[in-house]
């Protein structure tokens, strides 16, 4: 066998092999989109309930329900807000949620539209959720813009729910944080 053939060889067998591979790992990632379409019910600020599925908005993060926040030195609901503004933007029309895997608390992480518009985003933009791996820059058009929670204190939501945990375990520091 001459040192060419067998250089030949290896390469064609070392390219199948990949091939091989790229083939399974493809396989592997082909998870069923599922797919909701019609009205939808807010559970909070970046949930969404139709039926019985229970949908988490991918790449965001709004305010728990019982979260305040500070605006010209006054207390508000801004998660009941964050809520209010979801529930309007779904609240008459038809929209579609989209998502491929589930949180640890089994809701489908999706993203959703409605009339051609991404709520996802909306929520962001408005500035009554913040960028949780995504919507990068509808959360510095928010900021810049000084809208909803922009305008004016908050603690981001995942703060929020880490010392509330701290404070309903023995030895928390309830009280620290306002609530």
């Amino acid at each position: 066998m001459t040192r060419g053939f067998r250089t030949v060889r290896d390469g064609v067998t070392a390219f199948a092999l990949l091939a091989f591979i790229w083939l399974i790992a493809a396989k592997l990632n082909d998870v069923p989109e599922i797919s909701h379409s019609g009205r939808f019910h807010a559970a909070d600020g970046d949930s969404l309930a139709i039926g019985e599925e229970r949908m988490r908005l991918k790449g965001i993060d709004a305010p728990e329900l019982a979260q305040t926040c500070e605006r010209g030195r006054a207390r508000w609901a801004c998660g009941q807000e964050a809520k209010r503004l979801l529930q309007s933007i779904v609240a008459g029309v038809d929209a579609r949620c989209v998502g491929t895997e589930r949180d640890r608390f089994q809701r489908l992480l999706v993203v959703c539209h409605a009339g051609g518009t991404d709520i996802n985003a909306m929520m962001v933009r408005q500035g009554m959720a913040v960028s949780y791996g995504s919507y990068g820059d509808e959360e510095a058009e928010a900021r810049s813009e000084k809208v909803g929670l922009w305008a004016g204190a908050f603690e981001r939501p995942r703060d929020f729910r880490d010392h509330r945990q701290d404070t309903e375990r023995p030895g928390g520091v309830r009280g620290v944080f306002g609530w």
